[in-house]
C-alpha cells in the first residue's frame, strides 16, 4: 500500500486555505554536503569539544524549504507558560520529532524520522525506513533498538502504565514491535488499524516513540538489578517514579524537567521545568538531524526562553511591551483581541489567524458515573440534561461572552465537514425556560420552597462544574452565565475553579460533579471522537469508568451500557477501514446514537482564535490549524523560523 492511503485518512477542506507554501520535508536524494553551522558550535567544533558538522548529521539528513527564505543563526525566542503545569505549551513548541508528522495544511502524514514506509494491504502491519545516521542529542545513534525499546519495553510495561495506549492496541491487544535491521522496525497489530499513521502524528502518537535506550534503560529492573536502591538513593519510592521522573510519561510528558534526558528535538533543556522555576531555557541541539535547502543546519535559533507566568494579565501584558516572540496560547481569548489588535505596533508584532478544528468552544460532562448514587441517578437521567440544553439562553451567552462571533451548537463535526449530523449539532440549543421547567416538573425535580429544585429524594439540587480558569477564561465566564440562567428554572450550579492539576486528578478519580472542555472533533472527528463516545481516559469525563473498561478491552473501570458498547465496536470498525466512503457510513451511525443518547450539553460552534508574531520573527505562517492534533505551532517547525534583527 503506497503512502499516498494519508491523504484519504482525514478529510479537510478549503477552511485551511491561504497556507500553501508552507515548509516542506523531503529526503536528500543523495549524499548531503554539510553546509553551515551556528557560530557557537563551530567553535566548539574548533576547540575540540564537538565532532565537525558532517559527523554529526545524518549521510542523507532531512531536508526543510523555509517557508520564506533561508534564515541567519542566533536569537533567544520568548514565548510564555501558564504556571507549573504547562507542559503541553512546551511540547506544542518543542516536541514535533516522531516517525512522522503533519503536513502544514493538516491534509496529509509526511516523513520525520523515517523517511519512508510500507503498509500491508490489511492495515496491520506498518513497516518504517529510519533515516540513517541520525544521532540523540548527546551524539548516541538512533535506530530501530530505541523504537523497540520505546514500545516493547516501557509502553507496554504494566508495572509502569496500567494500559497501552488506545492508538498501539486493536481487538483488545497491544502492537507487536520488533527489529528488522538497524534502521527498519515493523509494528503489528492483530487487526487492521488503518488510522495509525494519522495517531502517530499527533502528540500521543509521538511521545512514546521517543525514550532513548541507552539512557532509560537503567531506570528499568529488566536492565538494571540495582534500580530499588538506585531509587531510594534518588530519593523517591519507587523504580517507576524514578523512571518517569527522568524519561517522562506518556499521557503528560515530564521530559522537560530533565536535562540529562538526551533528545531527538531541536533544542535541549537547558534550565528544567520543575517547581517554583520561573522560566524554562531550551538551547540548541548540536546533534539535530534536519538541515536547509542549502545543508545549513537547523534550528536557526539559539535558543528558547519560555517564561512563567502565574496570570493572564502577566501574559498579556509581555505580549504587548514587546517581550514575547510568539504566542497564542492562552491569550487567544476574544476579550483579548480588541487589546492586542490596538497595540500592534507598540508591541511591534503581527496577528496569526488559527482555524478551529474543534467543534465546541464549550463542553459540559456531566458525571453519569457519578460514584453517589443519587447524583448519578440525576446526570444519567436524559431529560434531566435535555431540559438544561434548552435552559441556557445561548443567543445571549454567544453575545456577551463571544461577541457574537459564534452559533448555537451541541457536538460532532463542523458544518463544513462532510460527516455534519444536523440533528447531533443542533438539538435541544433553542432556549426556552419555560418549557425546560416543566420538563424538570415531570422529571420529579420540584421546585421548594426557596425555589430552587428538589431531588426524588427530597436534597436539594446542586452540583459544581470544574473549569481550569487560567487555561480557558472564556469558559469561566460562558459558565458564570450559565448559572444565571439555570438558577431561573431552579437549578443551582457553582462554578468550581480550579489549578489544572487538580482538575484531572479529580477527573481521574471520577470525583468531579461536571467538568468543561472544548469539545473536539470538529475537523478531525477520527482522531478525537471523545464526545461521540467513552474513548478517552483523559477526554470522555462524562463517564470515566466507561472508558477505563474501553482501552482495558474490559479488565477495568466499569461495563457501559449497551449504546456505548456499539458505538465503541462502530468505532473499531471505522478505524480499521481505509475506505473513507465506508469510514464515514460507520462513522455517521455513531454520531446518529451519540444524538439520541445526548450524553454532553454543548454551547456554541468553536470560535477562530488567533495569536501574535513579532515582526522581526520570520519564516512563520500567519495562518494555522488549532488543534491538539496538529500541537501548533509544532508542525510549522520552528527550527526553521528566523530572526531578521
Amino acid at each position: 500500500m503506497p503512502n499516498e492511503i494519508l491523504s484519504r485518512g482525514v478529510t479537510r477542506r478549503a477552511v485551511l486555505g491561504g497556507m500553501a507554501g508552507a515548509a516542506a520535508l523531503s529526503i536528500a536524494g543523495r549524499a548531503f554536503a554539510a553546509g553551515g553551522e551556528a557560530p557557537a558550535l563551530a567553535q566548539l567544533v574548533k576547540d575540540g569539544k564537538l565532532p565537525p558538522l558532517a559527523e554529526r548529521l545524518p549521510k542523507k539528513p532531512m531536508v526543510v524549504k523555509p517557508f520564506e527564505k533561508v534564515g541567519t543563526y542566533g536569537g533567544s525566542l520568548r514565548r510564555g507558560l501558564r504556571g507549573s503545569s504547562d507542559h503541553n505549551g512546551i511540547l506544542r513548541m518543542v516536541g514535533n520529532q516522531s516517525l512522522v508528522r503533519w503536513n502544514l495544511e493538516f491534509t496529509a502524514v509526511e516523513p520525520n524520522l523515517a523517511e519512508r514506509w510500507e503498509v500491508s494491504d490489511d492495515a496491520t502491519q506498518f513497516t518504517f525506513h529510519l533515516i540513517e545516521g541520525v544521532r540523540w542529542s548527546d551524539g548516541h545513534p538512533f535506530t530501530s533498538d530505541d523504537v523497540v525499546f520505546a514500545i516493547e519495553d516501557c509502553v507496554k510495561n504494566t508495572e509502569l502504565y496500567s494500559a497501552t495506549p488506545a492508538q498501539l492496541a486493536v481487538a483488545g491487544k497491544p502492537v507487536v514491535v520488533e527489529k528488522i535491521d538497524d534502521h527498519t522496525v515493523k509494528f503489528t497489530f492483530a487487526a487492521a488499524n488503518a488510522l495509525y499513521l494519522e495517531n502517530l502524528a499527533t502528540p500521543l502518537g509521538q511521545h512514546p516513540t521517543l525514550f532513548p535506550k541507552h539512557y532509560c534503560s537503567q531506570f528499568l529492573p529488566k536492565y538494571n538489578p540495582n534500580i530499588e536502591a538506585d531509587a531510594k538513593k534518588a530519593g523517591v519510592t519507587s523504580w517507576t517514579e524514578l523512571f518517569r521522573s527522568r524519561c517522562g510519561d506518556i499521557e503528560i510528558p515530564t521530559r522537560w524537567g530533565n536535562v540529562d534526558k538526551p533528545t531527538l528535538d531541536p533544542w535541549v533543556v537547558k534550565e528544567p521545568y520543575v517547581g517554583g522555576a520561573t522560566r524554562v531555557v531550551m538551547t540548541r541541539n548540536p546533534y539535530f538531524w534536519q538541515v536547509d535547502t542549502e545543508g545549513n543546519q537547523l534550528p536557526y535559533i539559539d535558543e528558547i526562553n519560555f517564561g512563567i507566568s502565574q496570570d493572564v494579565e502577566s501574559l498579556m501584558l509581555n505580549v504587548i511591551s514587546g517581550k514575547i516572540d510568539i504566542q497564542e496560547r492562552h491569550i487567544s481569548v476574544l476579550a483579548n483581541k480588541p487589546t492586542l489588535s490596538q497595540n500592534m505596533q507598540k508591541g511591534d508584532y503581527r496577528l496569526l489567524t488559527l482555524v478551529p478544528s474543534a467543534s465546541q468552544q464549550c463542553q459540559i460532562y456531566f458525571n453519569i458515573t457519578h460514584k453517589d448514587p443519587a447524583m448519578r441517578k440525576m446526570f444519567a437521567d436524559k431529560s434531566f440534561r435535555q431540559a438544561l440544553s434548552i435552559g441556557i439562553n445561548r443567543p445571549e451567552l454567544i453575545d456577551i461572552v463571544y461577541f457574537g462571533q459564534s452559533e448555537p451548537y451541541q457536538a460532532g463535526p463542523r458544518p463544513t465537514h462532510p460527516w455534519y449530523n444536523e440533528k447531533y449539532a443542533r438539538q435541544f440549543t433553542e432556549f426556552d425556560a419555560d418549557k425546560a421547567g416543566a420538563m424538570l416538573d415531570q422529571a420529579g425535580y420540584k421546585k421548594g420552597g426557596d425555589g430552587f429544585r428538589l431531588r426524588p429524594d427530597g436534597q436539594k439540587v446542586f452540583f459544581s462544574i470544574d473549569v481550569i480558569p487560567t487555561l480557558y477564561p472564556d469558559l469561566v465566564d460562558a459558565l458564570e452565565l450559565v448559572k444565571t440562567h439555570w438558577a431561573q428554572i431552579g437549578i443551582d450550579m457553582k462554578v468550581n475553579t480550579i489549578e489544572r492539576a487538580l482538575y484531572y486528578t479529580r477527573g481521574d478519580d471520577n470525583a468531579h460533579d461536571a467538568q468543561v472542555w472544548p469539545g473536539p472533533g470538529g475537523l478531525d472527528p477520527m482522531l478525537d471522537p471523545r464526545d461521540f463516545f467513552a474513548f478517552h481516559p483523559q477526554g470522555s469525563r462524562y463517564a470515566i469508568p466507561w472508558t477505563l473498561w474501553y482501552t482495558s478491552n474490559g479488565a477495568r473501570g466499569e461495563e457501559p451500557p449497551e449504546s456505548q458498547k456499539k458505538r465503541m465496536k462502530l468505532f473499531d470498525e471505522a478505524r480499521s477501514t481505509a475506505d473513507l466512503d465506508k469510514r464515514g457510513a460507520v462513522m455517521k451511525q455513531i454520531f446518529d446514537i451519540a444524538a439520541e443518547e445526548f450524553e454532553t450539553v454543548g454551547l456554541c460552534l468553536a470560535v477562530g482564535g488567533f495569536g501574535i508574531i513579532r515582526n522581526n520573527l520570520r519564516n512563520v505562517p500567519e495562518k494555522e490549524p488549532d488543534s491538539w492534533s496538529w500541537p501548533n505551532p509544532g508542525p510549522a517547525l520552528p527550527q526553521q523560523f528566523t530572526f531578521t534583527s
